[in-house]
């Protein structure tokens, strides 16, 4: 999904589109960020005034209307070159 596409829906279920949700979307496409607070991390280094429950909300919100799926879990490589499943965000947020 573009840019374009995620700010369009969130319009259409009637959210405003913000510098910071801006921020945290272009974070999300840009990078293949694995959790919230990678997310949290980027987006802060841009608007250090961001705050970590704003990006939990805002993922929340995401989720909520479609865009993100939080259950998607990523591959972390060990050493001895193993696979192995992590979930990155926590449930219940």
């Amino acid at each position: 999904m573009s840019k374009n596409e995620i700010l369009q829906k969130l319009r259409e279920e009637g959210y405003r589109i913000t510098n910071q949700r801006r921020l945290i979307i272009d974070a999300i496409l840009a990078n293949d960020c694995s959790c919230c607070k990678e997310i949290y991390y980027e987006v802060h280094k841009k608007d250090p005034d961001i705050g970590i429950a704003t990006v939990y909300r805002m993922i929340k919100t995401l989720e909520e209307i479609g865009i993100v799926d939080r259950k998607i879990v990523f591959k972390l490589s060990c050493p001895d070159g193993e696979e192995h499943e992590e979930s990155c965000c926590r449930e219940g947020l």
